[in-house]
């Protein structure tokens, strides 16, 4: 996926940065060496042959001068945070870290240089047709049961992984949605809504997210996409950039309740714990999705597409997850 924020690096700049972090001996003498994976849609990711034949990963923030979300801002760091806490504090499987480097003395970014995981993408070997039915179906229950364990991590505050925190999930909840408003007032970007008008409804429905009491470790972009499967089982979990301490109630797996063209949940619920949700959870879960559509559509803005599939989709969505939070358009 092409987008501003990809800070793409020459040959010369990645053999330096392999020096940096592996030593002279690990430098590869060949010219192929490096690969970008293309599938994401923020950061720029190499997978990397070192002179061993070793595979690493090399993922790299965008430019310094590149404007970004507010959420976006220092997000390589929250990845690093989430992904310590979980190898830490779970027995989820996350690549291992090889090297960190934040100087900024080689590049004007965040990188780091992770584990590469022998296997498949799960979201796009099931998309491809390469994964039997039971075999996706199985994967998408075994998703869900490693994001219940996530979310059993309890954090000292709501919002961000490394601040600012906030004393409620309320309060944390609500900066995020002013962030995001103000983030799309900024690029003066059409939301199909006043900005007034989504802060009405969230004000209506805030007090059934009183009922979130403890900040648990979210992961909010897990889904098959971000996670890697082999013979049958999720051996990694990836991206974790978007975790923040809040309600599980928002976590990615669960986004098919409200929005098209995301996966049936189903599976997912059924590994995750949860088959009902109460009338204040589907308010909450509502309210996500809300969220989750604007930052579609006012990211468009900042990734600098070049046409409007990704904007259309995200204003249908907002305009789906609004009336079904009592503002359908007459």
């Amino acid at each position: 996926m092409e987008s501003l924020t990809k800070n793409r690096q020459s040959t010369a700049t990645l053999r330096v940065l392999i020096e940096r972090g592996f030593g002279r001996d690990e430098v590869p003498e060949d010219e192929d060496f490096a690969e970008e994976i293309t599938e994401g849609w923020f950061n720029v990711a190499y997978r990397i042959r070192l002179r061993s034949g070793r595979v690493v990963v090399l993922k790299v923030a965008p430019p310094a001068d590149v404007p970004v979300l507010t959420r976006e801002v220092g997000m390589m760091r929250n990845e690093l945070e989430a992904m310590r806490l979980v190898a830490e504090r779970t027995s989820v499987p996350v690549p291992r870290i090889e090297h960190i480097d934040l100087s900024h003395e080689v590049v004007d970014a965040d990188l780091f240089f992770m584990e590469h995981i022998d296997a498949d993408n799960f979201g796009f070997a099931a998309s491809d047709g390469r994964l039997a039915p039971e075999v996706i179906a199985v994967g998408n229950r075994e998703l869900g049961a490693l994001n219940r364990e996530i979310n059993q991590v309890v954090g000292p505050h709501y919002g961000p992984l490394l601040g600012p925190g906030f004393r409620t999930w309320r309060e944390a909840f609500t900066a995020a949605i002013e962030d995001t408003l103000r983030d799309g007032a900024a690029v003066g970007i059409d939301l199909g809504w006043e900005p007034d008008e989504i802060r009405r409804v969230l004000e209506e429905h805030a007090g059934a997210l009183d009922e979130v009491t403890e900040p648990r470790l979210i992961e909010v972009d897990l889904w098959a996409k971000n996670s890697m499967i082999k013979d049958g089982r999720i051996v990694a979990i990836l991206d974790h950039e978007r975790a923040l301490y809040g309600d599980p109630l928002m976590e990615a797996g669960l986004t098919g309740l409200d929005l098209a063209g995301f996966d049936d949940p189903t599976d997912f619920m059924e590994g995750f714990g949860l088959r009902v949700l109460s009338e204040t959870q589907r308010t909450r879960r509502r309210l996500y999705s809300m969220y989750l559509a604007l930052i579609m559509v006012v990211e468009t803005r900042y990734r600098g597409h070049t046409d409007t599939v990704v904007y259309d989709f995200g204003r249908a969505e907002l305009d789906r997850v609004m009336a079904a939070l009592g503002r359908a358009r007459r």
